[in-house]
């Protein structure tokens, strides 16, 4: 392990899951945020989830919380901090002007060999570090929540990023721990919006946006589209209310200005945000949440959701993720969506139904006037199916 510290900045969820499987993978770690509040309240969260393990047995032998608890340290000075790391992981809020700040002062203060990674799971990673004076070093580390359980980690390649780097980094990624599995690291050739496994999700929701307005439309019940995803573990509204209707908003609207306008999200996600109704976090969203997760009638089914329109737009979607060469084959893709969605990805099914969801995709862009939901050449040849890896 040549490199040796770690600086995590930002301690909320993402950062202090960081934190926590790089001192159980033995790097010395510094935590660091804007105010002590912050950074305490993230370094207990590491805390108790060491002494969870501790308590199970998982730390080793004769490994105690402690021992590992030494490894971490806490900052609220940024430029301090970074002054003998090897890598800094940032995982501090969505917003392009403070990610490229912070970036910059870690350049301008960190040792000449530091690199930088961000967890974004929207931002242009080659923008993130185009002026901070190295932006060869600088990478993307995208992880899944919550960091020590899903086992994916996609390591981004801006259009800057040395190789060194990226085999720095991913040299990093592989030996975090993970309690469900093996890490896998999946390598993002370009930076493209949401990389790999958020990118090829993210048109499914084109779909489901005309779903819940026809629904809104025609009278029909959150019970019934739910009814009609009958062997997902949960139907399309329940998990829209579990995700929370303002982060499908935001999502959209990135996707909007970044990949299609046909991603603007539709009249009644609009309408719920407005209402605040915002799913389970609020109480109410299709369904009322005030007493727990709701008890949902699937006994009649609308007819109007279908289970293999997502499985083709994730087909088509995986399609223009080879064509863009954001990776080379499919199988990275397959295995990416297990390890970051517990999901198979579509290309298994997909070999053999590809011609019959072409098909059903055309009509789809006609019924919903949604035309990037179209088919793109690689699908409708089949001629993915030779580019395995």
């Amino acid at each position: 392990m040549a490199d040796k510290k770690v600086a995590v900045i930002g301690a909320g969820l993402m950062g202090n899951g960081i934190a926590q499987v790089s001192i159980m993978a033995g790097y010395d770690v510094v935590l660091v945020d804007i105010k002590d509040e912050f950074v305490d309240k993230g370094y207990a969260q590491v805390e108790e989830g060491i002494k969870k393990l501790e308590a199970k047995g998982k730390l080793g032998e004769g490994v105690s919380a402690a021992d590992v608890m030494a490894k971490i340290e806490k900052s609220i000075d940024l430029a301090s901090a970074v002054k003998d790391v090897d890598i800094v992981v940032e995982a501090v809020i969505e917003k392009m002007d403070i990610k490229q700040q912070v970036c910059k002062t870690v350049m301008d203060n960190g040792p000449s060999h530091v690199i930088f990674a961000s967890n974004t799971s929207t931002m242009s990673i080659t923008e993130i570090g185009k002026d901070c004076g190295a932006p060869d070093r600088v990478c993307g580390l995208h992880f899944f929540n919550p960091v020590p359980l899903m086992r994916l980690v996609e390591v981004i390649r801006s259009t800057d990023s040395s190789d060194e780097t990226i085999n720095r980094i991913s040299e990093y990624a592989q030996v975090l721990p993970c309690l469900r599995g093996k890490r896998y690291i999946a390598e993002v050739l370009k930076d493209r919006p949401g990389f790999i496994v958020n990118r090829l999700n993210a048109p499914v929701q084109i779909y489901m946006n005309w779903v819940f307005d026809q629904m809104e439309e025609k009278g029909i019940t959150p019970e019934q589209i739910d009814a009609d995803g009958k062997i997902m573990p949960m139907g399309p509204c329940e998990l829209a209310d579990y995700v929370g209707i303002d982060t499908l908003m935001h999502t959209a609207n990135y996707y909007a200005e970044t990949l299609s306008p046909d991603f603007k999200p539709g009249k009644t996600v609009l309408k719920m945000v407005e209402e605040g109704k915002l799913g389970r976090k609020t109480g109410q969203g299709f369904y009322d949440w005030s007493a727990g997760r709701p008890k949902i009638d699937k006994s009649n089914p609308a007819g109007l959701f279908k289970l293999d329109n997502s499985m083709a737009i994730l087909l088509n979607e995986g399609c223009r993720i080879l064509e863009e060469g954001i990776c080379t084959g499919f199988k990275t893709i397959d295995d990416a969506n297990m390890a970051g969605m517990n999901t198979p990805g579509p290309f298994g099914a997909g070999k053999k139904q590809f011609a019959q969801w072409a098909e059903m995709l055309e009509k789809l862009a006609d019924e919903t006037g949604k035309d990037y939901l179209k088919p793109c050449e690689l699908m409708k040849s089949g001629g993915f199916a030779k580019m395995r890896k």
